[in-house]
C-alpha cells in the first residue's frame, strides 16, 4: 500500500522548503518571506500531482479553518426514508454546505453500552476535528450543550433549546404563530370551545405551541378554560376524557402529535362520531406517518429543509465573525394547510 503523501513530499517535488508549502496551502502570509507567483504555482502543481490532502487536525492546530462542518444527532438517523423526521433537515444541510463550499462530517458513534450518543468521547470533544457543528435530536444532553458554550466551540442547534447558564444559537420553526393561526381559523369556522391535547414533557416546541394557543384566545378576547388543555401520552387519553370534552361543548381538537391524534380518532369511532361532521380536528405540525383514514388533515408544514439550510448559514456566520460573542437565533415561519378536517360545527349549520 502506498504511503499517503506528506507536506515534505510536496516540498521535495516543488523544490521548496516545507515551511513554504505550509504558507502556500494554508494561504498564510509571513512578513519575512516573499513567495513569488511562480513558486506558488510549483507548490500547487506538486499538490495536484501527488494527490496531497492537508491533515485537517494539523490545519486546526495551525489556526486555520479546515472547511469541515459536523452534523451530530442524539438519535439514530438511518435508514433515511423519505418520510423520516430527519431526512428534510439533512437535505437542507447538505445543499447549503455545498453552496458554502464546505465538506460535511457525520458523527454517529454511541458513547456506551446503553446506546446513548455523546459529543464527548473519553472527556474529549469529538467534534473538534470540524470548524463547527450542527446538532439535532429530541433527547439532547443539555450539560453537553453548556460545556460546548463554555469551551467556545461554534455550533447551531436545529430546534429551540434553552440552557440554564447561557444561550445557544439555534434555528427553529415558529410553532407559536402557526398554532395561533390554526386556532383563529377554527374560530372563524364557528368553533368557540377548542381542546388542546399535548404530550406531558415541557419541551420548548410544546411550550411554544401552547403559548400560541393561549395567545390566540387572548387576542380574540375569548375565555380560555384550563381544563380544556390535556397534557399526557396517548394511552392516557380515555373515552371518558373525550366524552367529557363533548359534554362541555368542545367542537374542535388541536392535537400535537400523531400518537395522540390516532387515539382521538380511535375513541371517536367508538363513540360513533366522524370528522368533520361531529367535530373538527387539526394536527400541530406536519406528520411523517400516514394517519388512517385521514389523507388531508388540517395542519401546518414545518420548514425542515429550510431549517437545515438556515442552520448552516448561521454556523458559517459564527465562523466568519469569531470575535462577535452574540448568539444567532432564528424562527422560520410554518405554512398553514387548510385540509378538510375543520368545518363549521354541526349545530351551527
Amino acid at each position: 500500500m502506498k504511503r499517503r503523501p506528506r507536506q515534505s513530499d510536496v516540498a521535495a517535488l516543488a523544490a521548496v522548503s516545507p515551511a513554504i508549502v505550509s504558507l502556500v496551502i494554508n494561504d498564510r502570509a509571513d512578513s519575512n518571506v516573499r513567495i513569488s507567483p511562480e513558486t506558488r504555482q510549483r507548490v500547487w502543481d506538486a499538490v495536484r500531482e501527488l494527490g496531497y490532502v492537508a491533515n485537517p487536525i494539523a490545519r486546526k492546530l495551525a489556526g486555520n479553518q479546515n472547511r469541515l462542518l459536523g452534523v451530530f444527532t442524539y438519535e439514530a438517523i438511518f435508514p433515511l426514508e423519505y418520510r423520516n423526521f430527519y431526512y428534510p433537515f439533512l437535505l437542507g444541510i447538505e445543499e447549503e454546505v455545498q453552496a458554502q463550499d464546505y465538506d460535511l462530517v457525520l458523527f454517529t458513534r454511541a458513547s456506551g453500552p446503553d446506546g446513548k450518543r455523546s459529543i464527548y468521547q473519553d472527556s474529549i470533544n469529538s467534534l473538534q476535528i470540524t470548524d463547527g457543528a450542527i446538532l439535532l435530536g429530541v433527547h439532547e444532553n443539555r450539560s453537553e450543550l453548556s460545556r460546548l458554550v463554555q469551551e467556545g466551540f461554534p455550533f447551531v442547534f436545529i430546534g429551540r433549546r434553552e440552557i440554564p447558564d447561557g444561550a445557544i444559537s439555534y434555528v427553529t420553526a415558529d410553532y407559536g404563530e402557526a398554532t395561533r393561526t390554526i386556532v383563529e381559523y377554527m374560530v372563524r369556522q364557528g368553533h368557540q370551545h377548542i381542546a388542546y391535547l399535548r404530550p406531558p414533557e415541557n419541551r420548548e416546541a410544546t411550550l411554544d405551541r401552547e403559548a400560541g394557543y393561549r395567545l390566540a384566545f387572548q387576542q380574540l378576547d375569548k375565555p380560555l378554560i384550563e381544563q380544556h388543555i390535556f397534557a399526557g401520552n396517548s394511552e392516557e387519553v380515555t373515552p371518558q376524557l373525550i366524552e367529557r370534552f363533548f359534554v362541555e361543548g368542545i367542537t374542535a381538537f388541536l392535537v400535537e402529535n400523531t400518537p395522540l391524534i390516532r387515539r382521538v380518532l380511535e375513541i371517536a369511532r367508538q363513540l360513533g362520531k366522524s370528522i368533520p361532521r361531529d367535530f373538527s380536528l387539526a394536527l400541530l405540525g406536519d406528520h411523517t406517518e400516514e394517519i388512517d383514514p385521514i389523507p388531508d388533515i388540517t395542519t401546518f408544514l414545518i420548514p425542515r429543509k429550510e431549517m437545515g439550510k438556515e442552520a448552516v448559514r448561521l454556523l458559517v456566520d459564527l465562523l466568519s465573525h469569531p470575535d462577535e460573542p452574540h448568539v444567532r437565533q432564528v424562527a422560520l415561519p410554518c405554512t398553514f394547510v387548510a385540509g378538510q378536517t375543520v368545518a363549521a360545527p354541526f349545530r351551527a349549520k
